[in-house]
């Protein structure tokens, strides 16, 4: 949970991947692929996805190429896509260019040790374990099922 209006920042130094300025999201419908409102991807320098979502707006002029610096606003928090409150939906997964579904940017790896280690001042990066999880599920071209 985050308040409306706070700034969210690049977690990381990287390179943006993608935004998402758009909330297409319609509840009658309920599409995966846009649940997260307005959405920003990070790759960072260790290669791992870094994604946010749920954002009431994206910082203007960011786009996909640019670099970004960890402490960087790329957003403002907000509720859009299918979020009942003000919160953060945070990501972390391997990029899998050209094969990127929502299934893999919403996230593949739970994220809080590694958001406890930064909120400790510790530098932890996912990058070993989204390996370790590609290279058991490689780049799947369709949501995998429990």
């Amino acid at each position: 949970m985050a308040p409306c209006g706070a700034h969210y920042v690049s977690p990381v130094d990287g390179v943006v991947l993608e935004t998402n300025r758009v909330d297409r999201y319609n509840p009658k419908v309920n599409e995966g692929s846009t649940r997260g409102g307005l959405s920003v991807a990070i790759r960072g320098a260790d290669g791992s996805r870094y994604y946010g979502s749920h954002f009431s707006s994206i910082t203007a002029g960011l786009k996909p190429g640019d670099p970004v610096r960890a402490g960087q606003r790329v957003a403002i928090v907000g509720e859009t896509g299918d979020a009942s409150a003000c919160h953060v939906h945070f990501g972390l997964s391997p990029t899998c260019a050209g094969h990127d579904g929502w299934w893999i940017r919403r996230g593949v790896i739970w994220p809080w040790k590694y958001l406890d280690a930064w909120r400790a001042g510790k530098v932890l990066s996912p990058a070993k374990e989204l390996t370790g999880w590609r290279a058991q599920h490689g780049c799947p071209s369709k949501p995998l099922t429990p």
